[in-house]
């Protein structure tokens, strides 16, 4: 049975301490063993948790529920996770966390390309999952912050603008349309365009992650948003990491 921590309590709002304290997060996944471990280590870190097990369900809770974040695997009965996740994204934005069975790259990429945030492949660490979910919604939460405080004017990079206070980004003009993560893993490219940042680095901006295994992470989101903005744009330092390429003055 759920704990429900209820905020029209002064006191239960003040002993409730758990950084997850208040947030909801809707997990669907249709193996009832793995949804169990998701959700009981995510009502151990104070979550909300309900849970979903097909597709038209999880897009029903979502609209009804309202959470902060969504965990939602590819692999289920009704719809895949990937049209999941174009149906919830436009009822109104919310973080995703996608799993996979698979170690499909095509998979990562697609899921990338639909709003998903992040992913993890299966099988995962439970305190790895913990902590990702902590990390997108601290981003969500400095995304709130730099949108009440934003900076002035527009970064333009050639024929590349990046417009902070608004969060869009346009190439020759177009618009471009790219999820949270991406947004802020351009913006971590472009504070220091043609300096190399290694796949570390950009984990620590733009996943507050420190941990080396999440490298691919970086790989895959750099993948799709070269699709979005022009391969040439990013240049790979094997072995290294990336920069993002900027015309000659």
């Amino acid at each position: 049975m759920e704990q429900t921590h209820t905020s029209q309590s002064g006191t239960a709002a003040a002993t409730t301490t758990t950084p997850g304290a208040q947030r909801r997060v809707l997990v669907v996944e249709d193996d009832t063993t793995i949804v169990d471990a998701i959700a009981a280590r995510l009502r151990a870190e104070g979550f909300l948790v309900q849970t979903a097990a097909d597709g038209p369900a999880a897009v029903d809770t979502a609209e009804a529920w309202q959470p902060d974040l969504l965990i939602l695997d590819i692999m289920l009965p009704g719809f895949d996770g990937l049209e999941v996740c174009r149906r919830v994204q436009a009822q109104r934005p919310v973080p995703v966390l996608m799993l996979t069975a698979r170690d499909d790259e095509t998979d990562m990429l697609v899921g990338l390309g639909v709003g998903a945030d992040d992913y993890m492949t299966k099988p995962f660490s439970m305190r790895e999952l913990a902590a990702r979910v902590h990390v997108l919604l601290r981003r969500v939460e400095r995304a709130a912050i730099a949108a009440s405080t934003p900076r002035s004017g527009i970064l333009r990079l050639g024929e590349l603008e990046i417009d902070h206070a608004q969060r869009r980004v346009r190439v020759k003009s177009e618009d471009v349309h790219l999820t949270p993560t991406e947004f802020d893993l351009l913006v971590c490219l472009a504070n220091t365009p043609r300096a190399v940042l290694s796949r570390e680095q950009l984990l620590a901006e733009v996943w507050d992650w420190a941990d080396a295994s999440g490298t691919r992470t970086v790989d895959s989101h750099i993948k799709a948003l070269r699709r979005k903005i022009g391969a040439e744009r990013i240049r790979t330092v094997h072995g290294v990491g990336y920069a993002l390429e900027t015309p000659n003055p």
